[in-house]
């Protein structure tokens, strides 16, 4: 459970203090009071990312070289933890520094090491991209739930990721003609190896998420269906030429993606908007219960103003998943906190 959440240069906040209950938290405020600022930083606490920044120091207030979020954790009746993410440009006083630094109890650490600590699922009206957008969002979604509760999954995709930089690197300088095809075998075993990994993973998330969803009265007929991009020597050796020609590697993870299907209708090309509201919510649900069971422990749920987007079928049902969890929603409307009992509301003026 997060007690406490300190924010010093971040975003709008100059430095601010927010004191969490264990049920449901409310934060109530117009709009750009920085409600979904706060989100961001407890969500950067607990997967050691931002869910909108494109450069870190975005984050950081603006004219101001360095940021920082902190925030302790109630991990049993006497057991606490501190968690704490410095940000900044990449230059401090002068000196060229790491962008971000991990801090667990003041040690320092790799983001690695915080992952599954505080694990938590972000709901937000632009989560709708995740059936009606492009693939990234898609897996971005498997990789920020996978990451947070299996360490073998985080590392493979690491691994992957390094190797196809590196591989794309090597491609393009054989087009230009200053590398052989023979510098790509190790980096070649590499993306294999790990690339495999990473789509086993993937693979069995979906067909854990679709088994829920055949055991659910409102989510029965949404299905999840991957599109997987497999890496192997035969995919490579394939195509090897037309790789060379456009200076990076076309097959692989970095390339899957999933549909949504309600039934054997795809929701991105044929479903309503309300559908697609539903799809996502399907997913999110999901996400839930699968980090849920795989980490033992409750999530943290962000609601980033939702309600104005759900119908009262699916208003209940997330209040529903709400009982019993820790969660932080926003809103900018004062009716909103009417529909929790026994929340706490913060207000940002």
């Amino acid at each position: 459970m997060l007690t406490n959440l300190r924010l010093s240069e971040f975003r709008n906040y100059k430095e601010a203090v927010f004191e969490f209950s264990p049920g449901v938290n409310v934060v109530v405020g117009e709009n750009a009071k920085g409600k979904t600022n706060l989100l961001e930083a407890i969500y950067l606490l607990g997967v050691g990312d931002s869910f909108r920044a494109k450069r870190t120091e975005e984050m950081v207030t603006f004219g101001q070289e360095l940021g920082k979020v902190a925030g302790d954790l109630q991990l049993a009746k006497d057991d606490q933890m501190t968690l704490e993410v410095m940000i900044n440009g990449g230059m401090v006083m002068g000196k060229m520094v790491n962008k971000r630094k991990y801090l667990v109890d003041g040690v320092s650490k790799r983001r690695r090491d915080i992952l599954g600590l505080l694990p938590l699922v972000l709901f937000r009206p632009e989560d709708v991209e995740l059936v009606s957008g492009s693939p990234s969002p898609r897996r971005k979604f498997l990789d920020s739930l996978l990451i947070q509760v299996d360490k073998v999954y985080e590392n493979s995709l690491s691994t992957y990721e390094q190797a196809l930089r590196r591989r794309n690197k090597i491609l393009d300088a054989i087009r230009d003609g200053s590398a052989s095809r023979y510098a790509l075998t190790f980096w070649d075993g590499l993306l294999i190896r790990h690339g495999q990994i990473v789509s086993d993973k993937r693979r069995d998330l979906i067909e854990y998420i679709n088994a829920l969803f055949k055991k659910s009265d409102l989510f029965k007929n949404i299905q999840m269906a991957y599109d997987m991009s497999a890496v192997s020597e035969s995919r490579l050796s394939q195509y090897k030429e037309a790789e060379v020609a456009v200076g990076y590697t076309l097959v692989g993870p970095h390339k899957d993606d999933f549909l949504i299907k309600d039934k054997s209708r795809d929701l991105a090309t044929y479903g309503s908007r309300g559908e697609q509201r539903m799809a996502v919510l399907a997913l999110k649900m999901g996400e839930i219960y699968f980090m849920e069971e795989k980490s033992h422990k409750k999530v943290l749920l962000l609601l980033d103003d939702i309600f104005s987007e759900l119908d009262e079928t699916h208003k209940g049902e997330v209040l529903r998943v709400m009982s019993g969890r820790q969660v932080v929603v926003t809103t900018a409307d004062e009716g909103d906190a009417k529909m929790f009992k026994k929340a706490k509301t913060i207000r940002l003026s």
